[in-house]
């Protein structure tokens, strides 16, 4: 298995190396057989190459098993005709990963603003939407008919809606069997509609999977309320953004938020947060959000190849990190530990290695 590491900026160098050796440790400990080749994206890549996104790595990550993408500072870039260009956005077009898969749950031992009891994934279309960079063939979704005016366009589509659905719904199936969809179709008359449409068609393909539905509003204000009420929830790319990070802080920490970003063929592990330049460099940033990543890149590897072992290594590594968060002197300083960087990685290592014994 060969996987195609992209550090990117700010912190991404710092928490990919980090989560690379915890690979490496896995990759020992369960003969997972990881290879690992090295690309250079963002402003390293636009200092060497004119280019945040040069086009080969791009034909590396296709041909890859699997991807790690660190953070990257692409509201900061250049505009695109002078070589900025977005990878987590190019790479989810170009490799159709329509899926974005973000879990968030409590955590023994760490406040999670007395909402006990969460466990629930938000499965977010990736490809459409609001989003300006990834719902046109040429151009973007925004545009200006005048300097005092911006109108963006949204769009959905049956088969991106379908698709996402079908997710959802199969992976329900592999934890409490609960889907809700989350929507406005109270504004978006149109879109929205299309969207349940979509989703209540697959829903009668999985009677076994409870299903129900909510607005984004009411769903947000529910996920403070009782978060413990929901499994899986499947939604469009701009509520799905939005409604994962509250999760995810509700749950203990965005810097705890695994992430991947799937498709038929292709997979990248990417941390939900961003690149936080003003601590790169002083071993401060907590790498368990993409340490997270890639061991659910782990698990879809170990699903679609059927290799246990994959599996086994991705259960491995949660445990670890779960074990770590739950001790206070094991956390790093922005969940009020003592451990830098490099520290909770070595942690981490060390857990996986007593675990694989």
């Amino acid at each position: 298995m060969r996987l195609t590491v992209l550090p990117g900026d700010g912190i991404g160098p710092e928490i990919t190396t980090a989560t690379l050796r915890v690979l490496e440790r896995a990759s020992e400990r369960f003969a997972l057989g990881l290879t690992f080749e090295h690309h250079d994206v963002g402003f390293a890549a636009l200092r060497a190459r004119g280019t945040t996104f040069p086009d080969d790595v791009l034909d590396a990550c296709r041909a890859a098993d699997g991807i790690v993408l660190g953070p990257v500072s692409h509201v900061d870039y250049p505009p695109r005709e002078e070589g900025g260009r977005n990878p987590s956005g190019e790479l989810r077009i170009a490799l159709d990963l329509y899926a974005n898969i973000r879990p968030s749950r409590s955590r023994a031992g760490l406040p999670h603003w007395g909402r006990t009891g969460m466990d629930l994934v938000i499965v977010r279309e990736n490809t459409e939407g609001f989003y300006a960079d990834r719902n046109m063939f040429a151009g973007t979704g925004e545009f200006m008919p005048d300097p005092d005016m911006a109108l963006a366009v949204r769009k959905i589509t049956a088969k991106a809606s379908r698709r996402i659905a079908v997710t959802a719904f199969a992976l329900a199936r592999t934890r409490r069997s609960d889907v809700t969809a989350v929507h406005k179709v109270n504004v978006f008359h149109l879109s929205d509609a299309l969207f349940l449409r979509e989703v209540r068609a697959v829903a009668e393909q999985f009677p076994d999977v409870a299903y129900h539905e909510q607005l984004v509003d009411s769903m947000a204000a529910l996920l403070v309320r009782d978060a413990a009420r929901f499994d899986v929830v499947v939604t469009t790319n701009m509520f799905g953004d939005t409604l994962s990070d509250e999760a995810a802080e509700l749950s203990g920490s965005l810097g705890l938020a695994g992430s991947i970003n799937a498709g038929e063929a292709h997979c990248m592990a990417q941390a939900q947060h961003g690149s936080a330049p003003d601590i790169a460099g002083r071993d401060r940033a907590n790498p368990a959000s993409l340490i997270a990543s890639a061991s659910m890149l782990l698990g879809w590897l170990g699903i679609r190849h059927e290799r246990p072992a994959f599996v086994a290594a991705h259960h491995a590594i949660d445990a670890a990190l779960d074990t770590l968060i739950a001790d206070p002197a094991r956390r790093t300083a922005d969940l009020g530990g003592t451990l830098g960087t490099a520290a909770f990685e070595n942690a981490v290592c060390a857990e996986l290695t007593e675990r694989a014994t």
